[in-house]
């Protein structure tokens, strides 16, 4: 261990541009067993590792790195699937830049320890040598029913399973996995990746219904008699509104509607064909990672421009570093410090340019970030065939929540107790995005985990 000082910081190859950006496969290749040791072999082992504290998870991050040092892969597959419900999938779309990575002791000066890659290759050469992750078989009689398949409903399933409860899932789509199958596209996140964990989770008891919207398909009092407990993790996918004129133009799209009709594109089956946009001048408004994956996908489809307006500067974008990297060097056009004020629309009411503001950071807030303000006689307008608004998500609010006692609170956000993850009704928990908001894969494990390891609490005390 220890060594940095001879070890510069390699991050794993990308496919070159001119490829990658044909198709939707993943652009990152994975570490071979050599490159994850030497990388590794960097890490410090601090006594008091920020990189694990700094993670949601709180993976056994120096740790797992020492055992691949080490050459010992099954202690660091057991070690990295422990803590973390799909490690394989942290590995590749965390920003590690802002988390375990961004904390590393080596980020200042020497390069932080490549974390996320070593992550992905512990699970992937670990399921490619044999290895799987314990679970014990239905051995209660407890069921408990998971609304949603997304990261939170996956993660309480798991740790459920791992204690022996049943567990019955209602998704609404046709395939599981939520924001991770149709929310997160393929050159970051393949689909196959997602598939096996649920095929891991259908061979441990796991019983998957598809097709069920609760409220509609089934009713939510017919779930809640039939378990034990129950678990809601239905996300945030209400699109929040610029409240800009001429925004609910025809040819101006929701970031997640474009996501989820490309993806169903690429899986083969029907969509709207409306999503097209090969030729098209494409506008995205907004600087998060649903914002990049936006652009970096409109790219992939033969869009003509793909331009990226964002009302701060590089530095205040909300997402990962590395998505920011990606996008720029597959040919998409940034225009920092550009807040939108309408949607400019033709005589046939359809969007065809983006009437825009110069603006600039002031003084910092109570929260201390730089306020940003409006360059007066600064307009400009940037055309546009179609326009994408990438401005984040609220939880949508069912209809069975009320009507079962569950409150929520100004935003849409399920009411839980932080540390229990039980809602206002007694057996009821939620966690993920329809109790934060709009956040992090990670944030919705750890959110899962921690809501499992409640319910265990409570049905097998």
């Amino acid at each position: 261990m220890r060594e940095y000082l001879k070890t510069e910081r390699i991050d794993p190859a990308k496919r070159l541009v001119v490829d990658r950006t044909k198709d939707f496969g993943e652009i990152y290749e994975l570490f071979d067993k050599d490159e994850a040791a030497t990388q590794s072999d960097r890490c410090i082992q601090c006594g008091d590792p920020f990189c694990l504290n700094k993670c949601p998870l709180h993976n056994y991050i120096p740790q797992w790195l020492k055992s691949i040092a080490e050459k010992d892969l099954e202690f660091a597959f057991k070690l990295s699937n422990e803590p973390s419900p799909f490690p394989e999938v942290m590995g590749r779309v965390c920003p590690h830049d802002r988390l375990c990575e961004g904390d590393c002791t080596l980020n200042d000066g020497h390069g932080a320890i490549t974390i996320g890659s070593v992550e992905t290759h512990i699970t992937e050469a670990g399921f490619k040598a044999g290895y799987t992750p314990d679970f014990p078989g239905i051995t209660t009689d407890k069921k408990v029913a998971v609304i949603g398949s997304g990261p939170a409903g996956l993660s309480v399933a798991t740790y459920l399973l791992r204690s022996g409860i049943a567990v019955t899932m209602y998704e609404k789509s046709d395939r599981a996995g939520g924001l991770l199958t149709y929310g997160i596209p393929n050159f970051k996140l393949d689909k196959k990746v997602v598939e096996r964990r649920v095929k891991l989770l259908q061979e441990a008891g796991l019983t998957l219904v598809l097709n069920s919207e609760v409220g509609r398909d089934i009713e939510f009092e017919t779930i809640a008699n039939e378990h034990d407990a129950m678990f809601i993790g239905v996300g945030a996918t209400k699109a929040k509104s610029a409240g800009i004129a001429g925004e609910n133009a025809p040819n101006v799209y929701k970031a997640m509607d474009y996501l989820t009709n490309i993806q169903r594109k690429n899986f083969k089956q029907p969509y709207d064909k409306k999503f097209d946009f090969k030729d098209l001048n494409v506008v995205v408004i907004g600087g998060g990672d649903t914002a990049m994956d936006c652009l970096r996908t409109a790219k992939r489809e033969g869009a003509k421009s793909v331009t990226c307006l964002y009302r701060r500067d590089e530095k205040n974008m909300p997402g990962s570093k590395k998505e920011y990297k990606n996008a720029m060097e597959e040919g998409v056009d940034f225009t920092f410090l550009a807040a939108p004020k309408e949607i400019i629309l033709n005589e046939a009411g359809r969007a065809v340019a983006v009437e825009v503001v110069k603006t600039t950071l002031g003084a910092k807030d109570a929260s201390g970030r730089q306020r940003m303000e409006e360059v007066k006689g600064s307009h400009f307008r940037v055309n546009a065939d179609v326009v994408i608004m990438s401005l984040g998500f609220d939880p949508v609010v069912p209809s069975f929540l009320a009507e079962n006692g569950i409150e929520t609170n100004s935003w849409g956000g399920i009411i839980v107790n932080e540390e229990t993850y039980e809602t206002t009704t007694p057996g009821i928990y939620a966690g993920g995005d329809c109790f934060r908001g709009a956040d992090l894969v990670v944030t919705a494990a750890y959110d899962g985990r921690e809501a499992a390891r409640n319910i265990i609490d409570s049905l097998l005390q």
